[in-house]
């Protein structure tokens, strides 16, 4: 009889024994294909500062599985996202810089809204490039990346979206909440209602899904948190843990741990599936933290239902930034060096650090080639990282540096950073400019404007042409 109850008939049981042999066979060349692909897990967190992890140097925060991906693998320390949420997201996804993919400016808020700004759909994705290499896509969490209906994460190569389009939302209530309001909560092109769930929870609960559907796919998972962005809507377990500390460092504190318990529970699932080893994981926040004082609801009948005068804004300068100076929306350190972790434990030796300069942007070709993905046809500006993986002495592949929003822009070379600041809603011309040093035992303090002139007039000629470049 067969192994399934059958006669072997005029086959005989040599030929069956054979084909037995060759079923288990190609099944055991599947496996092994698939245990040579490695999976991707982006954990991209929200103004979450640039030294705002415990092993980065913050005491006062408990952080043990973002540490634990520290740990892991390699941890930078100069590492450059961007200053905002969305050309930081552009950066990512692309491995280019965001002006070449139309966001130079904020993106559309609402798909309900006249037709405002969104990432160019020709742009290719980090997405786009896995799915075409056979991955299963996924992002769970923010896109902000311009909300019109016929752009978005489905447009751009992803399998699965659940999250929101703008730029933040309330927690429980799933609305952005500037101006009049915005309710912002989608499952792939279907906007839904699940008032009262806990943001944070349904991301985390859907990758976990998604990587229980596919543990024996190869996958891409862009897990995009909206935490410890503003509102500030803690875990009470995350917010009890620092009742030591005073406002508003408390509030963002117990976000970014809640944020870190959020990340324990995917790193949990992927050991319990018997993947963690061969899944690389890169950990990144989009920018410096936010330190705005106030973010109130102005009106009695915002669509939120939330009062007038509630206060969601941050309440302050609650980030940890050590020596470096800036926060969000500008170009100092503060404002775009953030924490930046790789893991690939089949790979990469755990518990390493690297100090040289990498973008934001490098993720992509970095990426494709860790997994032996081919992708010629693409003009990069971030650069490929595996020989910085593999030699902790090599050289930065970033001899120059750009950086441009709205109006304010900065280029650095080697410790040197020209940097043109413009104040918020400010016209163009009314901005400083400013040579600074970073090699300074309090970096970006002094202007060496008058100094050194001719150092400032070359670096000025490096952004022009650079301008010109990003602008065609």
């Amino acid at each position: 009889m067969s192994p399934y109850g059958r006669p072997f008939g005029k086959l005989g049981p040599s030929v069956w024994v054979l084909l037995i042999c060759f079923f288990y066979g190609m099944q055991s060349r599947e496996a092994s294909g698939r245990s040579e692909s490695p999976n991707v897990i982006l954990l991209y967190t929200d103004d979450q500062g640039s030294l705002d992890v415990n092993c980065y140097g913050a005491p006062d925060l408990h952080t043990p599985n973002m540490d634990r991906l520290a740990n892991s693998g390699i941890r930078f320390t100069q590492a450059y996202a961007h200053t905002v949420c969305c050309p930081s997201r552009a950066a990512l996804l692309t491995g280019r810089h965001p002006q070449r993919s139309g966001v130079g400016e904020w993106t559309q808020v609402s798909p309900w809204e006249a037709r405002g700004s969104n990432m160019a759909l020709a742009e290719v994705t980090l997405a786009e490039a896995f799915r075409k290499a056979g991955y299963e896509t996924a992002l769970f969490g923010k896109w902000h990346l311009g909300a019109d209906l016929d752009h978005g994460p489905l447009s751009q190569g992803f399998d699965e979206f659940f999250g929101f389009r703008g730029g933040f939302v309330h927690n429980t209530h799933h609305y952005f909440l500037h101006g009049e309001g915005v309710h912002d909560l989608w499952d792939g092109s279907e906007e839904i209602d699940r008032d009262g769930e806990y943001f944070p929870e349904m991301i985390t609960d859907r990758a976990l899904k998604f990587l229980e559907k596919n543990r024996q796919n190869p996958f891409f998972l862009y897990l995009s948190f909206n935490s410890p962005h503003y509102p500030m809507n803690p875990r009470p377990e995350d917010f009890e843990r620092y009742k030591q500390l005073e406002e508003p460092r408390r509030s963002y504190a117990a976000f970014v741990t809640t944020t870190d318990h959020y990340i324990g529970m995917v790193l949990d699932h992927l050991e319990s599936l018997g993947l963690r080893e061969n899944t690389i994981i890169v950990f990144q926040s989009d920018n410096g933290h936010e330190y705005t004082s106030h973010q109130r609801i102005k009106s009695a009948d915002h669509v939120s239902g939330l009062p007038e005068g509630y206060n969601y804004g941050p309440g302050g300068d609650a980030g940890y930034t050590g020596k470096w100076i800036g926060h969000k929306y500008d170009l100092y350190e503060g404002g775009i060096r953030t924490p930046a972790i790789l893991s690939y434990p089949a790979k990469i030796r755990g518990n390493q650090k690297r100090d040289q300069l990498i973008t934001v942007m490098d993720w992509f070709p970095t990426l494709l080639d860790l997994c032996g993905i081919q992708h010629s046809d693409h003009q990069f500006d971030g650069q490929n990282l595996v020989s910085l993986l593999d030699d902790m002495n090599a050289p930065s592949p970033h001899k120059v540096v750009h950086y441009q929003w709205y109006y304010s822009w900065m280029v650095r070379e080697g410790d040197w950073k020209l940097y043109y600041r413009v104040e918020s809603g400010k016209e163009e011309n009314t901005g400083t400019l400013m040579l600074l040093n970073l090699a300074d035992d309090l970096p970006e303090r002094k202007n060496y404007l008058e100094e050194k002139p001719h150092l400032a007039e070359r670096l000025k000629a490096l952004h022009l042409a650079w301008e010109k470049d990003v602008s065609h």
